[in-house]
């Protein structure tokens, strides 16, 4: 879910980027859905990813061992 509102807080900031550099160098700004929705799936895919193996190794572990070792 982090990573999916950091994604999605990124694509808004590019874009308005992105809209305020083409109103100063008058170049066309254009707005294309297909890699804006690439870009969010692909960051909630690297959270997904990066958080699902550790919580897989968390649990397999016996807890009063792991926090033994806390």
């Amino acid at each position: 879910m982090l990573s999916a509102l950091g994604g999605l807080v990124g694509v808004v900031i590019a874009n308005a980027a992105s809209y305020g550099l083409s109103l100063a160098t008058d170049v066309p700004y254009v707005f294309d859905l297909s890699i804006n929705v690439l870009s969010l799936v692909f960051s909630a895919a690297i959270g997904v990813v990066f958080g699902y193996f550790p919580a897989r190794r968390a649990a397999r572990m016996d807890p009063i061992e792991a926090l033994r070792h806390e």
